[in-house]
Order: C-alpha cells, then structure tokens, then sequence
C-alpha cells in the first residue's frame, strides 16, 4: 500500500471460492477485511487464514439482498473495522435451467442475489468512499454474461452487473472511486462443479474438457481472479475505472 492508513475492504459472499481467495488476497495486500457470506459462521475458515497469517478480519452474517440487513452489516463494519472504501460484489448463486423449466421465484432468486445485492451494497458503501474521496467497487460478472445455454436468469445478471459498473464509473468518478468488474471464465468453485453435476459429468473430466478450450490450455483457480481483483482495489488503479475484464485464459470471442 502507498498510504500509512489500513484501508477497510468488503467482500460479499466470502465464506469460499472466489470470494474466500479475494479476502485472503486483500488482507495480504494490507487491508483490513470484513467476510461477508449469508451465514456468518460459514467465514469463520476464510478469517481464520486471514488472522493467522496476522491480518484483521470480520466475519459478518448478511442476506445482501435485504436492504436492512445490508445497512445494518455496513454500519457494523464501519464501527469494528472502520469506513469501508474497498467493496467486492462477489456474492451469486445459480439456479440453472432452461428457459421453458426456469420458474419464476428461479428467476427473481438471481438477479437478487446478484443485483439488487450488488445495488444495495454499493449504495450503502459509497456514501464511505465519498467522505474519504477514494473508493474501489469491483463487481464479479462472468463469462456468462455473453449467453450461456441453461443460464438465462444468470446470465442476464452478470451482464446487467456490467451495465452498472459502467454507470457507477461515471457517477462516482469525480469522488475518486473507480468501478470495475472481474469476469471469470470457467474456474474450479462449488459453483462450476454444480454446474458439472447438472450435466451429469464428473467435474474432473469437466475440468478437462473445458480446459481444451481455453487457449492457455488449463481452468482457472479463484486465486487467478483474486489477482485482477487486487489490482483493481490498489491505490495504483486510480486512473482505470468503468472496464471489464476478462479474465478466462483467452479471448471469449
């Protein structure tokens, strides 16, 4: 960190995968970190790794879909940690299927999770940055964003996180905050091996499969996008803000 001030990060659906490696990142770069998962006690391993490597970590419990929840979770970590100027929207859920299967509630359950959550975290954060005239807001997206057959509810989300990245950019820029968002490509979480499950494939020939399409010929690790996502959150990235990107081991298209 260029400044002597430990600056407050939040990362959403942080109890595992992506959002665990992200926290695990953050804290090494020098950030105090608050875990946030749905279940607090679900972040206990991700702050454990954290504090024992001699870091600070919070873990807090928060339906980031529920608007007063979300409030509350922020008012706590802005008293037990400090104003939050970092944020990562990390946290998603699936609900696979195709369009003429896909329900209703299936439907509503992502783009809550994903969008409004993102939406309300953001809201509640950035008053933060704008008192302390720096900000970084990362949104997780996804490759899916371009259309992904079984994924109409997530898809449409990943690619509307985009949209609202970009607008955030413009409206928060002049405050010295930046947003960005992360699209990972296939990278191995719970989440792509429920995918594997769905299609009735053994994940580890799953791996391999898609691993022959991806130029750098292998899948990714949540530690790849926790990488991209330091470097959007360091002080050094306050001139990149409003972009996507890739990060999937090649071009998508």
């Amino acid at each position: 960190m260029s400044t002597t001030e430990q600056r407050v990060a939040v990362v959403t659906g942080g109890a595992r995968g992506i959002g665990a490696a992200t926290a695990v990142r953050l804290a090494a770069e020098g950030r105090a970190v608050a875990v946030i998962d749905l279940d607090e006690a679900a972040c206990k391993d991700t702050v454990e790794r954290i504090t024992a490597a001699g870091g600070k970590a919070l873990a807090v419990g928060c339906d980031v879909s529920d608007e007063a929840q979300v409030e509350a979770a922020v008012a706590r970590i802005a008293e037990e940690l400090g104003a939050p100027t970092i944020l990562v929207n990390n946290a998603g859920v699936l609900r696979d299927n195709l369009l003429f299967k896909m329900s209703a509630g299936d439907w509503d359950t992502v783009m809550n999770v994903h969008l409004r959550g993102a939406f309300l975290m953001s809201r509640a954060v950035q008053k933060h940055m704008v008192d302390a005239n720096f900000g970084r807001i990362v949104n997780l997206s996804s490759s899916s964003a371009l259309g992904n057959r079984g994924q109409a509810n997530y898809a449409a989300a990943k690619a509307g996180l985009q949209g609202f990245t970009k607008t955030l950019a413009k409206e928060l820029g002049k405050f010295g905050v930046t947003a960005n968002s992360v699209a990972p490509g296939f990278i191995v979480t719970e989440m792509t091996k429920a995918t594997a499950d769905r299609v009735g494939m053994d994940f580890e020939e799953f791996q391999t499969a898609a691993a022959t399409q991806i130029p750098v010929q292998r899948v990714g690790r949540p530690e790849d996008i926790a990488n991209a996502i330091a470097f959007f959150t360091g002080d050094a990235a306050g001139f990149v803000s409003g972009q996507v990107m890739y990060v999937a081991g090649g071009p998508l298209n």
